[in-house]
């Protein structure tokens, strides 16, 4: 009898082809100083990998250099809607970082399309695997091994299928794109992507290199243990910015974006009796990682030292300038008057249509911040308060007593709290 192969089992010979094609044997050469690598040439091949057999090995090919600016490799951690897009844009509206807008999209829909809040030991190990040898290849500036994840497979280096290619500056400029010019600072995501040719991977990758920082943003990595390979990677100047916003708020903002995913919370919410087959882990999922996660990080282990800062989205919300300050301090990055403009555009609502975009990023934000209160049945929230105790408490989030309370919008719901950077 024929056994045919799991689910997993194809993801895994998936990820494993994938690694095969596109990865070469590399030998870590050393470094007079790890925090302080950079790129020392303009090599056609990623710069983390080096030295295929017969090759001359290290002497022979410099791709590590001191870089005395301190190329500065940002990690946005995340999970949807907690805001995330919102602190992408305050680090791509700066002209010397790339930036990219979640690649481990094309990861997730190429080896499990329909992962969501899987706790499958086998799709975890795929997705992890995969996403820290992309990620790693990413802050190399090696634009081309994110080709063997998108679908279809870009021909000579071109492709019009890059995740949210608009939400990059970089990928809207020249030499990637010739529709705009230097002038042009702010071009909108929907502008980019219609008067942009295909993207070229090859003029990506020189955007890359010339910016003097890289940001990413992700929402597909649960808990910051399963970065400490790549934080820990000498390679790399890795500095993780770790966003979370109140669970309460996440579920509200889940229910109105995802409405098909999320069809049943809707029920909930509208009947007020909660369906017997609703997915709890949608919830329960969000809180137990950010609670693993948070505590990591909070606890300071010395892998992390210099390379965490924790930021509530309701603290940026509601003091957007400032808090963005502090991020920038931590980065150890200026903060151009560019990054100023944007948050003054975009920080007091809008009545346009990019505003309604399920990942705009136009918004009050301060009275977006606590919205849900509004949206949220008392009962589901009265739930939410007793699963994800925990993190509610352990993060500065006030639980409601009465339906009163929880509509009374002239109390806030969100401690004073100060999370310091772990420098």
């Amino acid at each position: 009898m024929i056994i045919p192969p799991t689910r997993e089992d194809l993801a895994w010979t998936a990820y494993t082809a994938i690694r095969t094609l596109t990865s070469k044997p590399f030998q870590l050469c050393p470094l007079p100083s790890p925090q302080n690598c950079g790129l020392g040439g303009q090599e056609t091949e990623s710069p983390f990998e080096r030295g295929a057999a017969g090759s001359g090995g290290c002497d022979d090919y410099p791709y590590f250099s001191i870089n005395a600016t301190r190329k500065t490799h940002i990690l946005v951690l995340a999970t949807t809607r907690s805001g995330s897009s919102f602190v992408g844009q305050l680090l791509n509206q700066n002209q010397e970082v790339f930036y990219l807008f979640e690649p481990l999209y094309h990861v997730q829909t190429t080896l499990i399309p329909r992962l969501s809040h899987s706790r499958n030991a086998a799709d975890r190990r795929v997705m992890l695997g995969a996403s820290r040898d992309l990620l790693r290849s990413l802050y190399g500036c090696d634009l081309y091994f994110l080709e063997s994840y998108i679908k279809p497979t870009p021909t000579n280096h071109t492709t019009d299928k890059l995740f949210r290619r608009g939400a990059s500056r970089a990928l809207c400029q020249q030499p990637v794109c010739d529709a705009f010019g230097p002038a042009d600072i702010n071009v909108e995501e929907g502008d980019c992507v219609k008067k942009c040719a295909a993207l070229n991977m090859t003029l990506a990758t020189e955007a890359c290199r010339e910016k003097r920082h890289i940001a990413i943003k992700i929402v597909r990595v649960p808990e910051i243990g399963d970065l400490r390979a790549l934080v820990e990677d000498p390679r790399l100047n890795i500095k993780v910015i770790q966003l979370v916003r109140d669970p309460r708020g996440i579920l509200s903002s889940r229910i109105e974006t995802f409405r098909d995913t999320y069809r049943l919370w809707r029920i909930w919410r509208a009947t007020g009796r909660r369906p017997y087959n609703l997915d709890l882990s949608q919830l329960t999922v969000v809180c137990e990682d950010f609670l693993s996660s948070v505590s990591t990080g909070l606890s300071h282990p010395y892998w992390l030292k210099g390379k965490y800062m924790l930021v509530r989205y309701e603290d940026l919300a509601r003091n957007p300038l400032l808090k963005t300050k502090e991020i920038y301090d931590y980065l150890g990055l200026p903060m151009d008057k560019n990054v100023e403009d944007w948050i003054h555009a975009n920080t007091r609502g809008s009545n346009e249509p990019s505003a309604k975009h399920k990942f705009g990023t136009v918004r009050d934000s301060a009275a977006n911040a606590e919205s849900w209160r509004l949206k949220l049945s008392y009962d589901m929230v009265e739930y939410t308060q007793t699963v994800c105790q925990k993190v509610l408490h352990q993060l500065g989030y006030k639980a409601v007593k009465s339906v009163e309370e929880l509509k009374n919008m002239s109390l806030s719901l969100v401690q004073d709290k100060t999370f310091v950077p772990f420098l």
